[in-house]
């Protein structure tokens, strides 16, 4: 998303651009394939930083404007509900953020002066600034801010699992971020899932005059007097550029240099991937009792985010996502239901097995997923939810390696990121997970600032 961004930006001010994707679908972590016919999004829950028609500001606003997309052509449709579920509290939430204000003042009505003051804190925040300087942590920064362990550990479980590359915390930049995306302004989802999107951009660069080659990856940079030179082909051609931006990810854009900068043994990779399970169902998931939107679940007061150390997923947390379960329309339902739940998983558990064995523990973890993921769910029953399972599919940290190539299938990158996307080459930069912006808004925010920062207004 964020390097189609940066593509359309720079088309559309004259500028000669070619976007070169090694896999055969665009979207990179948030794209689409299809399986026995079905088609499946890959990444997106949600669209998150959702505004209704008419609101002027916000992130949403500002992609479309920058990218000439009309809200409508996004068909994005608000979520019905979601809610965060630890032992014995729940707070529900949606896209008015009196919900979660009012669930906050009943959970934890001697805490409520100190979250509103919090939430103004975050409105003021600057948190789109591309300053080098180091983020404090979030979890710092809330010890003093929320008295409330329990209501920390609850706001911070969503938010970590939307977007942090750090374990057990996040920087407070990020926080902030991700707050206003998911609780101040809230999730979407076109009709058509992630594919909607794409086309959409794709259809924006096609306009501008933007060319793109499919199946035809970078194999390495080449450099001289400090600059990217040439850029070496997967096939061997070589081709020249004045500037380059990567969307690949920090450390994977630097292991392509071929001067092997010092500053590639330095930057730490990403330690966090996820495994997710997906159950197509031949009735509707509210039919069974699934009728939120998204649901954010954790086992115990506290919340542990990391990779897990001795088991191939950590199944005392995760996140139910219900596709079904936004607003489409009087004449508008998905064909089929769909329930997926994400995951903590082992990025060194699950690729060093063999593939027979690999095979029979993605079975296994799917069953454990959707044992987990029903606790939370009142009413729901795991038998009635397999009776209604029509097909089945998971992917692994070994899938989101394979094909996306982030190093540790991290989906969000290294945990420092370079907020102003400048490398050691002159013109060579970075845009998306690793620049620092999040989410698929984030994204194309994140194209949008490095085109312009280093290309359109330096040169005019």
């Amino acid at each position: 998303m964020s390097g189609l961004a940066a593509g359309i930006r720079l088309a559309q001010f004259g500028r000669n651009v070619l976007i070169l994707e090694r896999h055969n679908a665009p979207g990179g972590l948030n794209s689409f394939y299809a399986l026995a016919g079905r088609k499946f999004d890959v990444g997106l829950h949600a669209v998150t930083n959702y505004v209704p028609q008419g609101v002027r500001t916000g992130p949403l606003v500002k992609i479309c404007r920058q990218l000439r997309i009309g809200r409508d052509e996004l068909d994005l449709c608000p979520q019905h509900g979601s809610r965060v579920a630890f032992p014995g509290e729940d707070l529900r939430f949606n896209n008015d953020f009196a919900l979660l204000e009012s669930e906050v003042a009943r959970v934890f009505p001697r805490s409520i002066d100190a979250f509103r003051t919090l939430v103004s804190r975050i409105r003021e925040y600057d948190d789109t600034h591309l300053d080098e300087s180091r983020a404090p942590s979030a979890r710092t920064i809330l010890e003093t801010a929320l008295p409330d362990r329990r209501l920390r550990e609850m706001l911070l479980c969503p938010l970590m699992y939307y977007g942090s590359a750090r374990p057990g915390d996040m920087d407070f930049d990020q926080f902030v971020t991700l707050f206003k995306a998911v609780f101040l302004e809230g999730f979407a989802r076109p009709f058509e899932g992630v594919r909607r999107i794409i086309r959409v951009l794709l259809q924006r660069y096609r306009e501008a005059g933007g060319e793109r080659r499919m199946k035809c990856g970078v194999r390495s940079l080449r450099v001289a007097g400090g600059r990217v030179s040439e850029l070496e082909l997967d096939d061997g051609r070589l081709i020249t550029a004045d500037h380059v931006i990567s969307s690949i990810g920090r450390l994977e854009t630097l292991r392509l240099c071929a001067d092997r900068p010092s500053a590639a043994e330095d930057v730490e990779a990403g330690p966090l991937s996820f495994a997710e399970s997906i159950a197509v169902l031949d009735v509707p998931p509210a039919s069974l009792g699934c009728s939120e939107t998204i649901v954010f679940f954790n086992d115990s007061p506290s919340f542990a985010y990391g990779s897990p150390e001795h088991d191939l997923i950590d199944t005392r947390s995760g996140v139910i996502c219900v596709p079904n379960n936004y607003a489409y329309g009087d004449d508008q339902d998905l064909d089929e239901g769909f329930f997926r739940v994400t995951a903590l998983a082992s990025y060194a558990g699950w690729t060093g097995l063999p593939e027979e064995r690999y095979q029979a523990e993605k079975r296994r973890c799917y069953a454990r997923m959707q044992d987990s993921a029903v606790r939370f769910l009142p009413g729901v029953a795991c038998e009635e939810l397999q009776a209604h399972t029509r097909t089945t599919d998971m992917f692994t940290p070994r899938t989101i390696e394979r094909f996306t190539g982030h190093i540790s299938g991290a989906v969000y990158g290294a945990p420092d990121k370079v907020r102003d996307g400048r490398t050691h080459l002159d013109n060579l930069y970075l845009c998306g997970t690793d620049q620092g912006f999040l989410g698929i808004v984030g994204a194309m925010l994140s194209g949008i600032s490095m085109a312009n920062l280093h290309i359109i207004r330096k040169e005019g």
